[in-house]
């Protein structure tokens, strides 16, 4: 393809985009409330935006950056917004609106641009930047066939055999090579392989064609990779590039909104955030042998059906604590923390769905409320009063031994992500036993360690004070991590890579190390707690 016909096709994209953009200014929330997000406001996590599900009358967003919101509101990956204030990156809020009955989706989303542009003063415009990208190329001689079309659109998976070393294969029939990237983050593995990473078709193949693609599904001395099955079995080739993509760049945004107008008084008028019924028991001490449908946190239906949980495991649902939590979870008598509950609850009764929406009542609620929802349960049945505190517990310091540092570019918005960095050079395909890719853009190390301690959180598990910066080192960078999951540490090196694990990433590859020290951790301090609940 040309760079002609790529640039007039991302002038198209972005002009469709802002024509659709600039439609819907006249939709808005009948009424909306926001403030900055409390400290104690869902638990001791505030890592990452909750909410943005549209139920019964009611749009909520929590603990979300200005970075979120204007993903959200927009449709688009964090790293396609550019621009605007560090601040962006940080500030975090917490938006509650009342949207009418018949909002789509689409119609939320335009919602949210409104109210971004009226009480922050939010203006962007639509931009181009490079990212890496797969280009889909012919090689020397084209092995498909041209399709007849007598058969139905599309790739069809064949389920592979049980024996070691079995080959996935995919039967396609008329598909277009303007299809086949579609097709290919679609299928089972190369979704794996290829991270996600945007495929652009630069065939200049015409119609449509026929073929089989065989690859394998785990690494092994005989792998074949998607990259040798497309070059070998098709003609063609994945080479990575970079590729000018359309972007929403951000030109101006106030920190602060503009002021909640007084109707929004009572919540926006929608229904509290409580169970409609909740029933709680002990949990049957001789519980029938065989499948009992499991526990779900949030069931089909509109349920919480969660069994044979104690009260610190109820606490710690409740207030989204990960890990190990038994340190931290304080106060619980010892009579109470030997006792199982079994906990059954509906969410309270939603307004009919819209055909428009096409989703049913059990997706429209999310976690973090139905969180709040058995927070406030808990409080109202056993009087349950806590309050939070920072204690000392085992973690990690970070230190630096000799820094290996890439210096960031500023112009990327800081952030965490599994898979590979703007380069698009991904270190698992050639060594597949380390399936971590840790890659952290523009952040301090302060930063990254906190990322850090939740990302490589099966290290951690045990380490309720996680990771502290103590390098010493100022300004921001950009880190790639790549590493071995900790369950997989016992494997041997072999013809298909070798095992690193984190601690040895982070000192191989960034010249910083992990030491044993003690560090601060949020605790949970139970101050009241009934040992039976109110009856049901």
């Amino acid at each position: 393809m040309t760079r002609r016909l790529i640039t007039g096709a991302m002038a198209m994209l972005i002009g469709s985009l802002a024509f659709s953009q600039s439609t819907d200014n006249t939709l808005k929330f009948d009424s909306a409330d926001i403030e900055p997000t409390p400290a104690a406001a869902t638990g001791t996590n505030h890592q990452n935006m909750h909410g943005g599900l549209y139920s019964r009358g009611r749009y909520e967003v929590r603990s979300a950056t200005m970075l979120d919101l204007v993903r959200a509101a927009y449709n688009v990956d964090a790293d396609k917004v550019t621009g605007g204030p560090a601040w962006m990156d940080k500030d975090r809020f917490d938006i509650i609106a009342k949207a009418p009955a018949d909002s789509t989706p689409e119609k939320t989303r335009a919602m949210l641009r409104n109210l971004l542009a009226e009480r922050f003063s939010l203006v962007v415009h639509n931009d181009m930047k490079p990212f890496a990208t797969y280009a889909l190329t012919q090689g020397k001689k084209v092995l498909m066939k041209q399709s007849a079309g007598s058969d139905t659109p599309g790739c069809k998976p064949i389920p592979p055999s049980d024996s070691p070393g079995a080959l996935m294969t995919y039967r396609c029939r008329s598909v277009s090579m303007a299809e086949l990237p579609d097709q290919l983050r679609n299928m089972t593995f190369p979704t794996k392989a290829l991270n996600g990473s945007r495929i652009v078709n630069q065939t200049q193949l015409k119609g449509s064609w026929d073929f089989d693609i065989q690859y394998s599904l785990d690494a092994g001395p005989e792998t074949v990779t998607i990259f040798a099955a497309l070059e070998k079995q098709l003609g063609l080739k994945l080479q990575l590039t970079q590729t000018p993509m359309p972007v929403i760049a951000v030109e101006s945004v106030n920190e602060r909104p503009a002021g909640n107008p007084s109707v929004i008084a009572a919540h926006t008028g929608a229904p509290p955030l409580e169970f409609e019924v909740a029933d709680i028991r002990p949990s049957d001490p001789n519980p029938p042998q065989g499948p009992s449908g499991g526990d779900c946190f949030y069931c089909p239906g509109g349920r919480l059906h969660i069994s044979r949980f104690t009260m610190s495991d109820l606490i710690a649902t409740a207030w989204n604590l990960n890990g190990n939590y038994d340190s931290r979870v304080i106060g619980l008598p010892r009579s109470l923390e030997k006792l199982n509950w079994d906990v059954i609850a509906r969410v309270s009764t939603m307004t009919p769905v819209n055909p428009a929406i096409g989703q049913p009542p059990a997706q429209q609620v999310d976690f973090d409320s139905v969180r709040i929802m058995l927070q406030a349960l808990l409080k109202d049945r056993f009087q349950l009063m806590l309050h939070e505190e920072t204690r000392q517990f085992n973690g990690y310091a970070l230190v630096a031994v000799k820094p290996k540092l890439i210096r960031a570019d500023p112009g990327n918005h800081p952030a965490c992500k599994e898979g590979p960095g703007p380069d698009g050079n991904d270190p698992r395909l050639t060594n597949p036993l380390a399936r971590r890719l840790i890659t952290c853009l523009n952040m301090t190390v302060a930063e990254f360690a906190d990322e850090l301690g939740n990302r490589g959180a099966d290290y951690f598990a045990q380490y309720p004070g996680k990771v502290v910066d103590e390098t010493k080192l100022e300004g921001k960078y950009d880190f790639t991590v790549n590493f071995t999951p900790l369950a997989m540490m016992v494997s041997e090196a072999s013809d298909t890579g070798y095992p690193i694990s984190l601690q040895d990433a982070i000192e191989k590859q960034l010249g910083l190390r992990l030491e044993p020290q003690k560090n601060p951790a949020m605790v949970l301090v139970v101050d009241h707690v009934e040992e039976k609940p109110t009856p049901n």
